[in-house]
């Protein structure tokens, strides 16, 4: 027998489906809460996302070519999603030379560094907004106030996430029903009508994105359902232990990038586990330690750490949580 058995890396898609296909599928599900961040941000979500998604492209297309001397292959569109990933993850007003650093390191460090495609450990997005937010914290901490079409771009109006409010207004000794009494209504926040990052603002545009690619089989259900729901089970317990210090759960799955981190990042086929059991433990840990870096660390938000640290642990989780072999006995 002389026919060779050749083996990509992951992500190994079967029943017709291809990266490419999967890939665009995302995308799709993404545009809602990119015409959302249009809406609320206006012209410098235009402008950091397209800053972003250019960014990953050329960086992805000239490391491959000039550095690894192989084929260029960014028509597989990771690199797009990477690219709005990123720009979901940072503010509307962020400078464009701090967008291209971004976008170096998500794809140079996060990606390419392991290979490409279907090789890397960490989300490559997650990597680069990390590195931003270490390298650049007032300016990844400056948020613009939504204000439809009217923002502008480098002089927009900013002000503090609802996050970032209850922790400092906690920190100096508020009571919590007083703060929450100050911030959108938990309607105008499933709406996106509220301070943040580009794609975290509106719930319901990562909802419609979550069921598209639920209908579509580009992802289950395991991952996202059980990051929402660990984060909400650990927020509602320490909600009813003293719910003068810590906020529901529904404000937190609503705030900050919760839903975003669930639906898009976690769910990413290479950095997340291959069994469904796996998947749940992975998102289980995510939700928990979003909580827990929210509640208890320094940053008033925790679900970009908090995905890093589970995608270190896929390995572990892909060896130690196995389906059964096709014919093995069950003991």
């Amino acid at each position: 027998m002389n026919t060779k058995i050749l083996v990509s890396p992951s992500p190994h898609i079967h029943s017709g489906d291809s990266i490419e296909k999967n890939m665009y599928g995302v995308v799709i599900a993404m545009l809602p809460a990119m015409l959302f961040s249009f809406f609320y941000f206006g012209l410098g979500a235009i402008i950091v996302t397209l800053t972003s998604v250019a960014a990953c492209y050329l960086f992805e297309y000239t490391i491959q070519k000039y550095l690894l001397k192989v084929e260029p292959q960014i028509k597989d569109g990771s690199a797009l999603i990477t690219g709005i990933l990123l720009a979901f993850n940072v503010p509307s007003s962020l400078p464009i030379w701090i967008i291209l650093i971004g976008a170096l390191v998500s794809i140079g460090i996060g990606k390419m560094s392991f290979g490409g495609l279907g090789n890397n450990v960490f989300n490559p997005a997650l990597v680069g907004r990390v590195f931003l937010l270490i390298s650049f914290p007032v300016q990844m901490t400056s948020w613009p106030i939504a204000k439809g079409f009217d923002t502008s771009y480098l002089d927009a109006e900013t002000g503090a996430t609802p996050l970032a409010f209850i922790k400092e207004g906690l920190s100096a000794g508020k009571p919590l029903s007083e703060l929450m009494g100050k911030l959108p209504s938990m309607t105008d926040m499933f709406l996106g009508n509220m301070g943040g990052s580009l794609g975290e603002v509106a719930g319901i545009a990562l909802l419609l994105g979550l069921a598209y690619m639920l209908i579509r089989k580009i992802i289950t259900w395991h991952i996202p359902v059980s990051v929402i729901a660990s984060a909400a089970l650990f927020a509602g317990i320490l909600h009813l232990a003293n719910p003068d210090q810590y906020a529901g759960p529904l404000f937190h799955i609503l705030t900050g990038g919760l839903l975003l981190g669930a639906i898009f990042m976690a769910t990413d086929y290479v950095t997340s586990p291959m069994s469904n059991k796996g998947m749940i433990i992975y998102g289980i840990g995510i939700g928990f330690l979003s909580v827990l870096i929210r509640v208890f660390g320094a940053y008033p938000e925790g679900v970009s750490f908090a995905i890093l640290i589970m995608n270190a642990f896929v390995p572990l989780i892909n060896v130690y949580v196995k389906p059964k072999r096709f014919g093995e006995k069950r003991k």
